[in-house]
């Protein structure tokens, strides 16, 4: 699998909505992106999954430029006004709605062992926007992987939650490992989280491993 923004912008210079910007995903990692402007995460989430066009340059799955197979392989996570989930909505119904969607059984038990498998039975009744950062950030993207058809995962703007940093991106890590490959998109406050890693710039495509363990001298 293959995902490539390139050279993808929206609005006028010299203030565009969307910069011009590059990205890669692939299986091999996980990418992180950060976007400088206010809109610029959930519009390069949305030209990532298809559901938009851009005004200048391209995005491709496999090599192809075709938005209607990028709407089918590609899930928006937690995307603002598109695809976050409302704050009041009950973490159980979430579960059920996403599990009617991917066609699975979604009745009482089958939505206990979910919550259950990921930890956070005792959640069932809270609103979602009550769940802890990475708990919410891995339910949103077990049910959205879950999905027929999905073959890559959008996370938008994941930082605005709080919560540490590393744990969402073991989460990227471990989706990506498990065959579905996460993109990142958020805003500058990811900027430390790419300098951690040891990337220069805004981008990076991909995103490096977690660092080897020292050998004991």
């Amino acid at each position: 699998m293959r995902l490539e923004l390139d050279g993808v912008a929206i609005g006028d210079e010299p203030t565009p909505s969307l910069p011009t910007l590059d990205a890669l995903l692939t299986d091999r990692a996980p990418t992180v992106v950060a976007v400088g402007t206010e809109r610029g995460p959930v519009l390069a989430s949305l030209l990532a999954g298809g559901r938009m066009r851009p005004d200048r340059g391209t995005v491709r799955l496999d090599g192809a430029p075709d938005a209607a197979a990028l709407r089918r392989a590609v899930a928006l996570v937690d995307t603002p006004v598109v695809a976050e989930p409302p704050a009041p909505v009950r973490v159980a119904t979430l579960v059920a709605e996403e599990l009617r969607f991917a066609g699975r059984p979604n009745g009482r038990t089958a939505i206990t062992d979910l919550l259950d498998d990921l930890g956070i039975g005792a959640w069932r009744r809270a609103p979602i926007a009550d769940l802890p950062p990475t708990d919410r950030i891995r339910l949103l993207l077990t049910l959205a992987a879950a999905r027929p058809g999905v073959r890559a995962l959008v996370l938008t703007s994941p930082e605005r939650h709080g919560g540490p940093s590393a744990e969402w991106l073991g989460l990227a890590r471990g989706f990506t490992e498990a065959g579905t490959p996460v993109l990142v998109i958020g805003g500058h406050a990811l900027d430390p989280v790419l300098r951690a890693t040891g990337v220069a710039g805004a981008v990076a495509w991909p995103l490096p491993g977690p660092p080897a363990p020292r050998k004991p001298s």
